[in-house]
């Protein structure tokens, strides 16, 4: 299952990824986290890990996929543009793995240096990579995406399985998180909404379908940048995720 993970800037995307990769991983799944935010450097700490290097670097960095993607707007999209044969979780380039407890990182790509351009070519290998990955019952992808609904634009979204809206208590985000699964829905993609750092109050307020609280002990490993701690609540997420009935 391909689980894509996306919402405001801001809103916990990342801590997300991270509780139900680890929630998976402890229930013997294996699980592979995909990086797909080219400005955030989080979410390998979240997890344990060294910042992965670049994948798209296997791809030929950013100027091999701009030349590709060139080429293919130049011929009115006529040309082969695929960038990826499929492949599986096992036959990964381990140069641009990092793995603990079980779960598999890896990175996109990132803005490292001023003027390198925009991140078109991410969103491309993103895409491609997505749709080029096969999977067995037992493996899960949960992609950590960038804040927005851009990827969408590029088309990340069609070669997910699962979509989890991710909304903090903020007018911004809920309506977000709204677009988000409508734009979902249409594409004809499971949407499960999820409502981060909650407490008493703000939860009766935000129509979702799984809640997350505000914890001292998350927002601390944040802040220092440690491995997140697993929470009850990523049990009841996870579950709702692997359940075909949910709520629309």
């Amino acid at each position: 299952m391909k689980i894509l993970v996306c919402g405001k800037g801001g809103c916990g995307k990342s801590v997300i990824s991270a509780l139900i990769a680890k929630e998976l991983a402890g229930r013997g799944k294996k699980v592979l986290v995909v990086d797909t935010d080219e400005s955030n450097f989080g979410i390998h700490r979240n997890l344990g890990v060294k910042q992965p290097k670049d994948f798209m670097e296997w791809l030929g960095g950013k100027s091999g996929v701009r030349e590709k993607l060139f080429r293919a707007i130049q011929s009115e999209w006529k040309e082969e543009t695929r960038m990826l044969d499929e492949l599986s979780l096992d036959e990964l380039p381990e140069e641009f793995v990092e793995r603990n407890d079980g779960i598999a990182v890896i990175a996109i790509g990132k803005i490292h240096e001023f003027g390198e351009g925009c991140a078109c070519p991410m969103g491309a290998v993103t895409r491609e990579f997505l749709q080029a990955l096969r999977l067995e019952d037992d493996e899960f992808v949960v992609v950590d995406t960038d804040a927005g609904i851009e990827h969408f634009g590029r088309g990340v979204e069609a070669g997910c399985d699962v979509i989890v809206a991710i909304v903090e208590p903020s007018y911004e985000s809920i309506k977000l998180a709204e677009k988000i699964a409508d734009m979902g829905r249409k594409l004809g993609k499971r949407v499960i909404t999820v409502a981060n750092k909650v407490d008493d109050e703000t939860k009766g307020l935000i129509n979702a379908d799984a809640y997350v609280p505000l914890s001292k002990e998350i927002y601390r490993a944040c802040f220092l940048g440690e491995e997140v701690p697993l929470i009850e609540e990523a049990k009841e997420l996870v579950n709702l995720i692997a359940n075909s009935e949910v709520k629309r």
